[in-house]
C-alpha cells in the first residue's frame, strides 16, 4: 500500500512519521534528485525533521538547500530553481501531526510515476550510498520569501482597503502580512507569530475556527478577513460584514474572475460553477490539489480550486498558492465589496452524508457499488473518483473516503424538493450494498 495520500505522505508524530521514515525519504530522494531545496512550517516537530530529511539527503550524495520556515507556496516558488523541493507539513492538519509534500520545479505536486518511484526506494530500502568524499553539502537559503512577495506584487496592483489576517501561528506568519501592507492595505495581524502548537486555533481556516477573525474584522470595520492554514496553501475569507465565504461560494468568485476557457474543479464542487461560467468548459478531477493541478497543466485551463481552500492560478503557478490569492482577492476587493461579490453567487441546497462499513467488504462494495450507479438513469456520469451522476436539474456524488471506510453522498439539485428526490434514489441503493 501507498505510503502517499493526496497531499504527499502525512501522519502522526513518531507513531506513523517515525524518525527512520524522515530519514529514509531523504535518503529516497537524494537517490533520485541531485540539487533539493527544503522549508518547513512552524510545527513543533519540524526542525527535527529537517534535521533527519537533510542527514538523508546528504547521505546520498545529493546538496540540500534549507529555506527554514516558509509557507508551501513559497517553499515551491523557490523549488524552481531545484530539481525538487520538499516542504515538511501536515498542512491543515492538528499540531500532533507532520509530513513532507513533493513538489516539481514546475509547481505541480509529484506525479504518480514519481510517487511509485519514492515509494518502491522506501519499501526496499534500496538507496544511493555517498562515498565519504561525495556527501552532499547543506547551504542557507535566505531569499525564497522576498522571491515569493516580489513575484506576487509584480504581477498585482495596489489596494488600499483594510485587511484582517489570521496566520493562525502557521507559516504565513512572514509573508502574507507584509505583503499585504507593500500592496497598500492597512493590515491587522491575528495570529501572527510562529506557533507549532497551534494555540490560538485549529489549523483548517474553517467558519468554526475563525471566531475571533470574524469579530476582529466587524470591530476594526475591515473590508476583507483572510485566514491560511498551517502552510498557506489554502486561503478562506470573511467579507466586510463579517460572514464567512469559503467553499464554493469563493471557487465561483475567482473563476468569475478568471476564466474564459476552461475551469478545473473536483468532483465534489458545485454546480454553480458550471452556471457562472456558462461558455466555459467545466474538468472535473479526483478530490485532491494535486489532481487538479495536473489536470490544469493537461487542459492549460484558466484556473481550478477546490471547495476546501485550495486556488491554483497558471498565469502566476501550478502550486496551491493562498498567499497569491489572498493578495488577489485584496485587489479584487478594492474595486468591489466582497459581500457583493458573494451575493452574486447562487447557492443551491445540498444533503451530505457519510456511512461506515466493514474495512474487508471494502472491495466488494466498490463492485456493487459500480454496478448498481451504472443502471441509474442519468445524462452523464462521471467515475474518476466514485461515481457523479449529473441529472438535468442536479447531480449526486457517491464515493468511498481515502481516510476511513465510509461511502459519502453528496446531492445538490435547484429545488429542495428535487434535492430530497434524488437522495431518496441514491441512499436506497447505497444502503442496499452495505
Amino acid at each position: 500500500m501507498s505510503l502517499f495520500g493526496s497531499s504527499g505522505i502525512r501522519g502522526l508524530v513518531f507513531d506513523e512519521i517515525t524518525m527512520d521514515l524522515a530519514l529514509d525519504m531523504g535518503r529516497a530522494v537524494g537517490s533520485l534528485h541531485n540539487n533539493v531545496i527544503l522549508g518547513r512550517d512552524t510545527r513543533t516537530s519540524g526542525e527535527m525533521y529537517r534535521s533527519l530529511i537533510v542527514s538523508g539527503l546528504l547521505s546520498s550524495g545529493a546538496d540540500a538547500s534549507d529555506a527554514g520556515i516558509v509557507s508551501t507556496p513559497t517553499l515551491a516558488w523557490a523549488g524552481k530553481q531545484f530539481d525538487c523541493g520538499l516542504m515538511i507539513t501536515a498542512s491543515h492538519n492538528p499540531g500532533n501531526y507532520n509530513g513532507v509534500k513533493f513538489w516539481n520545479p514546475n509547481g505541480l505536486a509529484f506525479l504518480k510515476e514519481q510517487r511509485d518511484q519514492i515509494d518502491e526506494l522506501l519499501r526496499r530500502k534500496e538507496f544511493r550510498p555517498a562515498e565519504w568524499d561525495q556527501i552532499g553539502q547543506l547551504h542557507a537559503y535566505e531569499n525564497a520569501v522576498s522571491e515569493h512577495k516580489d513575484a506576487i506584487l509584480s504581477s498585482l496592483g495596489e489596494s488600499s482597503i483594510k485587511v484582517v489576517v489570521d496566520c493562525g501561528g502557521g507559516a504565513t506568519f512572514n509573508i502574507t502580512p507584509t505583503l499585504l501592507e507593500d500592496m497598500g492595505c492597512e493590515v491587522f495581524a491575528l495570529n501572527a507569530e510562529p506557533d507549532g502548537h497551534f494555540s490560538s486555533r485549529m489549523p483548517e481556516p474553517t467558519e468554526e475556527n475563525l471566531s475571533t477573525l470574524i469579530q476582529t474584522v466587524k470591530s476594526e470595520n475591515a473590508d476583507l478577513g483572510i485566514a491560511h492554514d498551517g502552510d498557506g496553501d489554502m486561503m478562506t475569507t470573511v467579507d466586510e460584514k463579517g460572514r464567512y465565504i469559503g467553499g464554493d461560494k469563493l471557487l465561483s468568485i475567482f473563476a468569475k474572475q478568471e476564466v474564459s476557457k476552461s475551469v478545473v474543479v473536483p468532483v465534489d464542487a458545485s454546480m454553480v460553477i458550471d452556471d457562472l461560467v456558462p461558455d466555459a468548459k467545466v474538468y472535473r478531477t479526483r478530490v485532491g490539489d494535486v489532481f487538479v493541478g495536473e489536470e490544469i497543466e493537461r487542459r492549460e485551463a484558466d484556473f481550478g480550486g477546490e471547495p476546501s481552500g485550495t486556488w491554483i492560478f497558471p498565469r502566476h503557478f501550478l502550486c496551491p498558492d493562498g498567499v497569491y490569492a489572498a493578495a488577489l482577492l485584496a485587489n479584487m476587493v478594492s474595486e468591489s465589496k466582497l459581500s457583493e461579490l458573494a451575493d452574486k453567487v447562487p447557492e443551491y441546497p445540498q444533503k451530505v452524508e457519510g456511512f461506515s462499513f466493514d474495512p474487508k467488504r471494502r472491495e466488494s462494495i466498490l463492485k456493487s457499488l459500480d454496478e448498481r450507479m451504472r443502471s441509474v438513469p442519468c445524462e452523464e456520469m462521471t467515475t474518476v473518483d466514485g461515481w457523479r451522476l449529473q441529472f438535468q436539474d442536479g447531480w449526486a456524488l457517491v464515493r468511498l473516503s481515502g481516510t476511513e471506510p465510509k461511502v459519502r453522498l453528496k446531492v445538490e439539485a435547484r429545488t429542495p424538493q428535487r434535492v430530497k428526490e434524488i437522495y431518496r434514489s441514491i441512499h436506497s441503493i447505497a444502503k442496499e450494498v452495505l
